[in-house]
C-alpha cells in the first residue's frame, strides 16, 4: 500500500468518523477492500474508496430493473438524472441488473463539507425516489 493510499483511506474514515459522531448514529469504519455502509431513512448508502485510483464512489441500491421493455422507467431515471438528483446520478449495473444512485468524486482536495454533502445528497434522493419507483414500475 502506498502512502498515498493510505492517506485517501485515513482521510475518507476520519470523515466516516466525523458524520456518524455528528448524527450519533454508529457506522463502520473501511472494511479492507475500502468499503463501508451508512442506513439513512429506506436508503442504504455504500462509501466505496478506490484509494488506488484516487476516487470516492457512493452507491445506494434504488430497485431491480424489471424484465421486458423498460423504456419507461430507463426515460424516467434520466430525466430525473438531469436535475432532480444533484450531484448523483441513476446508472444500471448490467451484470446484477439493479439500478442504483450513484455519485462519483476525485479524492484530491476533498473535505469533509464536500463529503457530507454529496452523503447527505445521495441518502436523501434514495430515500425520496427508492419507493416510488418501485411503486410506479412494480420492481423489487
Amino acid at each position: 500500500m502506498t502512502n498515498e493510499t493510505a492517506d485517501h483511506l485515513a482521510l475518507v474514515n476520519g470523515y466516516i468518523e466525523r458524520f456518524a459522531a455528528d448524527r450519533d448514529i454508529s457506522v463502520d469504519p473501511l472494511s479492507s477492500d475500502g468499503i463501508t455502509t451508512v442506513q439513512r431513512g429506506s436508503a442504504t448508502v455504500s462509501i466505496h474508496v478506490f484509494a488506488d485510483r484516487g476516487v470516492l464512489l457512493f452507491l445506494s441500491k434504488v430497485m431491480d430493473a424489471p424484465d421486458g421493455d423498460a423504456s419507461e422507467l430507463y426515460r424516467r431515471l434520466l430525466g430525473l438524472s438531469f436535475v432532480a438528483t444533484g450531484d448523483a446520478a441513476f446508472a444500471i449495473n448490467d451484470d446484477t441488473n439493479e439500478i442504483f444512485l450513484r455519485c462519483f468524486r476525485n479524492l484530491q482536495g476533498l473535505d469533509y463539507d464536500e463529503f457530507e454533502g454529496l452523503l447527505h445528497t445521495i441518502a436523501t434522493v434514495s430515500d425520496e425516489w427508492d419507493d416510488k419507483l418501485r411503486t410506479e414500475f412494480g420492481a423489487d
